[in-house]
């Protein structure tokens, strides 16, 4: 059976939203249904076809995320002892050698990524690029806009 890897704080951030999804959105949605019943005739009800719309997207976020989360692999990153080494966790600060800015990254699993946090999935190409290399390395990577070669400054586990 396949366990993704997920951090800690990745779970942690997931089970928050499973809680908040089953304990707030589903019964407001349930009391929405409800509401727009009482207002007679189902066919033609806008609100009631948007209430059950609204459910069917909260049930399957459950779904998935109950499922996800009872596979995963739950790594606790601040325990990892990699040292300079990028594996998965690992928090990378990057310099861009063609315009010398800085960037950081955590590397994250697939069901965590948020490119808006600076969570990169395990599975992306710049990841999968910085893998296995340690401080102080170059590293090229192949993009859609053109080839990109980042030097890693910093990799730390928190």
């Amino acid at each position: 059976m396949n366990h993704p890897p997920i951090t800690a704080a990745g779970a942690a951030r997931l089970r928050a939203e499973l809680e908040e999804l089953k304990s707030v959105k589903r019964p407001a949605v349930i009391e929405a249904i409800a509401e727009a019943r009482a207002h007679g005739d189902l066919k033609e009800n806008a609100e009631y076809a948007a209430a059950r719309e609204q459910q069917g997207f909260i049930e399957g976020r459950i779904k998935q995320l109950e499922g996800e989360l009872s596979h995963a692999q739950i790594i606790d990153v601040s325990k990892l002892t990699a040292g300079d080494k990028v594996v998965f966790g690992a928090t990378v600060t990057l310099l861009d050698t063609a315009t010398e800015q800085e960037v950081t990254y955590q590397i994250v699993g697939d069901l965590e990524a948020d490119i808006k946090q600076r969570l990169i999935a395990i599975s992306s190409p710049i990841a999968r690029a910085l893998i296995g290399k340690h401080e102080g390395d170059e590293v090229t990577l192949e993009a859609p806009g053109g080839t990109h070669a980042f030097e890693i400054l910093e990799v730390k586990y928190v």
